[in-house]
Formats: structure tokens, sequence, C-alpha cells
């Protein structure tokens, strides 16, 4: 019993440690949102992330082919991660901190409700319910008809979807595809596709600006190795819920950087939403929950082989979405298990 509450707590300081770095990793994207555009950051992000890349994919010992065994999953799943990335990107320099995580926060809600038709999973009444109410927590965040809604509001949801599909595409694909395919398609995804919207929006860039850049690319892959390290010492019950601290994060970057504050409306539907997704993974924690759905046997194989490769970032289906190139590996954080943000 001491061991097993001295392992969660491990795991839950491990994942605080890495929300804080996701976070401030955020405030630089927030700030450099100011002069430069969502696509040149993620752009100039992700290709300072290569060299940190290669040098993990050296621990990565396992042969294999870099060709993905399922093509279009893979395809689709990179597709989803560039689009997250951006439109992420593209929230946290339009909306207060607070509030783009309170809308990122419905990923883990929708990732439920996808892996009904796309995993063969049961959904029953009281995940189900407590999916509705997490949306409805979105809808009071949102306040249709009361405040003006934006394109950063737009895309802030937008990311939660395109956040979702990713992690039930990884729960699908994950146990046959090597983990550095899975990090590397939607990292190339990032280079050729969002490269070539580059020379539309590009806007030369100081020394200091692309240390800010450099400092996103080391926070987004050291939070990811934290995050991963964190499921591995403790209970996904404990840690998955960790990621809800970025709520703290945000209000204080938020208030002290950006001379934000944290409204009513956001307060009262980021707490509805996080009710409902930690609500999700204790249902999910029950032995006779998730051990009888169809889906969960190609879960655990997922799960056990992307944790048996060495120092390869991957969403795990259920935290909530990422937000940076390396959202691509890791904060498609999935919240019912241990994937992904920046």
């Amino acid at each position: 019993m001491t061991d097993r509450i001295s392992h969660n707590l491990k795991g839950a300081l491990l994942a605080l440690s890495g929300m804080g770095l996701y976070a401030t990793h955020d405030v630089i994207v927030k700030h450099l949102g100011d002069s430069y555009s969502a696509i040149q950051i993620v752009f100039f992000a992700t290709v300072l992330s290569f060299p940190l890349v290669s040098f993990i994919s050296l621990a990565d010992r396992a042969g294999g082919s870099l060709w993905p065994r399922q093509p279009l999953w893979v395809l689709l799943r990179s597709i989803c991660m560039v689009l997250t990335t951006v439109l992420a990107f593209f929230a946290f320099t339009r909306l207060p901190l607070a509030q783009t995580y309170a809308i990122l926060f419905a990923t883990p809600l929708l990732v439920t409700l996808l892996s009904i038709p796309m995993l063969a999973e049961r959904v029953g009444p009281h995940r189900l319910g407590a999916v509705v109410l997490g949306l409805v927590g979105v809808l009071v965040v949102l306040r249709p008809g009361q405040a003006p809604l934006s394109l950063g509001h737009a895309a802030a949801l937008l990311s939660a979807i395109t956040g979702a599909l990713a992690a039930v595409i990884a729960r699908k694909v994950g146990h046959t595809e090597r983990p550095l395919v899975m990090l590397l398609f939607p990292m190339l995804g990032n280079v050729f596709v969002i490269g070539a919207l580059l020379p539309l929006v590009y806007v030369p860039m100081p020394l200091p600006d692309l240390g800010f850049l450099a400092i996103i690319a080391v926070f987004g892959l050291a939070a990811a190795f934290l995050m991963i390290l964190a499921f591995r010492a403790g209970e996904a019950v404990i840690v998955a819920p960790m990621q809800y601290s970025q709520i703290i994060w945000a209000t204080f970057y938020g208030s002290w950087l950006f001379d934000e504050s944290l409204d009513t409306a956001t307060f009262a539907g980021a707490s509805i939403i996080i009710a409902s997704g930690i609500y999700i993974v204790l249902r999910e924690a029950l032995p006779n929950r998730s051990r009888s759905r169809p889906g969960h046997a190609q879960r655990r194989a997922e799960q056990s082989g992307h944790r048996a490769a060495p120092g390869l970032p991957e969403p795990d289906a259920g935290v909530s979405a990422p937000s940076g190139p390396i959202v691509a590996s890791d904060r498609t954080r999935p919240l019912a298990k241990p994937a992904g943000k920046l």
C-alpha cells in the first residue's frame, strides 16, 4: 500500500511538472502570437524540434520500416495533428489562456464519444451523461448569444475535435505502428504542409524570438517525457486529472503577463468540464467497466506498446489536446489513459 501511494505521488508530481512546462510553453506561443502567425510559429518550432527528436530516435532500438503499416490511418491522424497544432496555437494568440484551456479540456469528452463508432466501445449512461454535462460546460464558457464568438473560439473548438480524432486513431492503430512512425509523420506534415503556407505569412524573426521558438521545442518535448514517466509511475486515475492544473497556471500567467482575469462564466464552465472529465476517468478505472468493453484489449496493447519504446513520446487517448509541434507526440493528451501538446 505504501509503495502504491509513493508511486502515485511520484506520478502526480511528474504530471504536475509536465503540465507546468506545457503551460509555460503556451505562454510563449501567446507572446509570439502578437507578432507572428500561428503558421510561422508552428513551422519553426517543429523544425527546431527535429534535432532533439533525431537524438531520441537513436534510443529506439526496435527494428523495422518507417513506412506505416496502416498508411491511411496514419495519414489521417497526421492531418488531424497538424490541424490541432495550428488551431490551438491560433486560439492561444486570440483568447485568454484560461478560456482556451477550458475549451480544449473538452477533448477527452469527445474521445469518449468517438470511441463508440471508431473503437466499438460501449459507453454506459453514466459516462454518456458526464460527456453531455461536460459539453454543456463548453457552452457555459462560450456563452452563445450573450458574448461575441470569435475565430479564436472556433479554432479552440476545432482543435479539440481534431485532437480527439487523432487520439482515437492513435488508440486504433497504435498497437501495430512503431512509436517512431507515429511521432515522425505528424512532424513531417507540419514541416511540408505548414512550410508550403509559410511564404504567405512569413515575417522576419530576430534572434531572441528564434530563441523563444527553441524554448517551445525543448519545453514541449520535456513535458511529453514527464507525462510518459508520470503514467509509468502512477495509476492513470491519479495522473490523468493533473492536466487540469493548467487552469491554475493559466490564471496565474494570464493575470501576471497579459492582464487577463478568470471571469465567472469561464470558471463555472471549466469546473463543469473538469468534473465531467474526472468522473469519466474514475468510471474507466472501475475493473468491471473498462475490461468488459470490446476496445479494452486493444487499448491495453497500445498502452504497453507505447510504454515499451524508450524515449518516444506518444499521445494517449484521453488527456486533453496538445498544442505544439510536439503536440503530435504528446499532448493529444488523452485522459482515459496516459498523449499532446506542443
